[in-house]
């Protein structure tokens, strides 16, 4: 799923570092929505302005780990 989402993001927006150890000081609003939007849709899943938080956006890892909480949520 890691590369799965890395390959997308990084089609998506491709000046992104996403290897960065904080991912967020990477990322303008278009690009935080950009990638919930392709997230959502990709993996049925529903992200909302609430999850579009430094945490969630610190790493791939974390991004990976926030779809991952979401389809268990969703099950």
């Amino acid at each position: 799923m890691k590369q799965h989402i890395l390959t997308m993001l990084e089609d998506l927006l491709p000046m992104v570092d996403f290897d960065s150890d904080f991912l967020f000081a990477e990322l303008d609003s278009l690009g935080v929505t950009s990638i919930m939007m392709t997230l959502s849709a990709e993996y049925g899943i529903s992200l909302e302005a609430c999850d579009a938080t430094p945490k969630n956006f610190k790493t791939l890892d974390s991004i990976v780990e926030m779809v991952q909480t979401k389809m268990a949520e969703k099950r």
